[in-house]
């Protein structure tokens, strides 16, 4: 008999393989490599580095996918980027970059070490349990080939797995009554999202668009008078992770208890090592 999942093991899972997956979206190295083809804005080179698998797709797809951005700031890009650079040609520069990335951060014995094809055969594993309904950029990243080097098979499991519980998250909290902005400021407010300057700073909005946002959360009963989470909203909150967990339990099932575990272990060992050499920007999380 399978041992049960332990709770919230998935979700540990997925925390830590995230985080490596998101490494390239800071990295120089996707800077420079999108640069070359042409794309030298940084959020242009976003969307087109995270949308690319959909294809020369425009602003409504791009906005409806990624949920939090403005679609004034979509559209300042998007289709406009694809006369630049096609999605191939971004896929193909993303994958150079990811190379570049993982062995700047980890190392070339880490890239090329067993482990590291240990986390690649066990994340693809999970994968395979994926499911492509409703789920658009799963979907599509699922019909890219799986690179053949461990460190980037790794990196393209971790991708589709990030972007199977990312599909399914946005389900969640259509369900909850956050509209971008608030499920954005009541992330913020946990302490576990991003900060506000950095979600101002990227996603488009302004600052009276965010405050407008918080006081319909207070409005709500979600958040006090200093931007805390209330009670109900820290329930909110809980339930919005646990019923995500509940949609993306599937590959971390079909893992079983001890493959995850080691999963886990692998992809922490990995972060780890790529947070001590500098991954992310500081000041990057955080509640102000």
């Amino acid at each position: 008999m399978t041992p049960a999942l332990p709770e919230r093991a998935g979700r540990r899972c997925h925390n830590v393989i995230n985080q490596l997956h998101s490494t390239h979206y800071f990295s120089p190295d996707l800077e420079r490599e999108l640069a070359a083809v042409g794309v030298a804005d940084q959020r242009a080179a976003y969307f087109a580095v995270r949308a690319a698998a959909l294809g020369p797709v425009g602003p409504g797809v791009v906005t409806a996918t990624f949920f939090n951005f403005r679609r004034r700031l979509v559209a300042r890009h998007v289709p406009a980027v694809w006369e630049t650079a096609s999605p191939e040609v971004v896929l193909a520069a993303r994958l150079r970059a990811v190379d570049a990335t993982l062995r700047r951060l980890l190392g070339e014995e880490a890239v090329a070490s067993k482990e590291m094809a240990e986390a690649a055969e066990l994340a693809l594993r999970a994968a395979e349990a994926c499911t492509p309904h409703a789920r658009p950029l799963y979907a599509a990243h699922a019909d890219l080939p799986v690179p053949d080097e461990p460190h980037l098979a790794f990196w393209h499991a971790a991708t589709l797995l990030r972007e199977h519980r990312g599909d399914g998250h946005l389900a969640v909290l259509l369900h909850a009554e956050l509209d971008p902005l608030e499920a954005l400021a009541t992330h913020t407010a946990t302490g576990k999202g991003m900060a506000p300057k950095w979600a101002l700073a990227t996603r488009g909005w302004s600052r009276e668009h965010w405050d407008a946002a918080t006081e319909r959360l207070r409005g709500r009963g979600l958040l006090d008078a200093e931007g805390e989470l209330t009670e109900k909203g820290a329930a909110l909150r809980a339930g919005i992770e646990a019923e995500t967990d509940f949609l993306d339990r599937a590959p971390y099932e079909h893992l079983g208890a001890a493959g995850v575990e080691r999963l886990t272990e692998l992809a922490g060992g990995l972060l780890t090592t790529a947070l001590a050499a500098g991954a992310f920007p500081e000041g990057m999380i955080g509640k102000s």
